[in-house]
Order: C-alpha cells, then structure tokens, then sequence
C-alpha cells in the first residue's frame, strides 16, 4: 500500500503480484492505487480479476471503483455498479453515496 501511496503504482503491482496470498485488503489497496493515479481503467480490470477470484467487493472496494468510473468517463459501467450498491444495501454508506455523487456531477 506504501508504494501506491507514493505514486509507484508500478511498483506496488509488482509487490500485489508476488504476495503469496492476497486478501480483501490487498486487493482494495492496489485498486485504489490505480484509482487515484489516473488508471481507472486498471482498476477495472483488477476489480473484474478480484471477483473472478472470489472475493466479494465492499465499501472501499466500490469508492475506488465509481471514482475508477468518474476518471474513465464510463457512465454506463458506473451505472452497474450503482445498481449492485443498490442491490446489496451499501447506498447509505456516506462514502459510497459521495462517490456516486462524485461520478454522477
């Protein structure tokens, strides 16, 4: 997470990719790295890979995500992820309703 945090995002995919076992935690850090660095579209794809996996997104996960949304311009894959928020009940988190309102304005 220190390596996302300072802006290496390179780096901070190297060391997700060698850990031997990655959880929730892990996962969020490397998406948000690349959400808050202008790849939205890794972060996409690293959250699409994290399900694929079997790991259940959650309020972090879907803050970087719609933010991930807002940065590629993608309404309607933000609209998705509106109505999974919906559909299992993370729309009164305070930061999943700011993000959405991020990615909609």
């Amino acid at each position: 997470h220190m390596y996302g945090k300072c802006g290496s995002v390179e780096d901070a995919r190297r060391v997700f990719d060698t850990m031997p076992e990655r959880n929730l935690v892990s996962w969020n850090a490397m998406i948000s790295a690349y959400s808050q660095h202008g790849q939205g579209k890794d972060a996409l794809q690293l959250f699409e890979q994290m399900q694929l996996e079997g790991l259940i997104p959650d309020r972090p996960t879907f803050v970087s995500v719609l933010s991930a949304c807002a940065s590629e311009s993608s309404l309607a894959e933000g609209r998705q992820m509106h109505a999974r928020i919906l559909a299992i009940g993370l729309e009164s988190s305070v930061m999943v309703a700011s993000a959405l309102v991020n990615m909609y304005g």
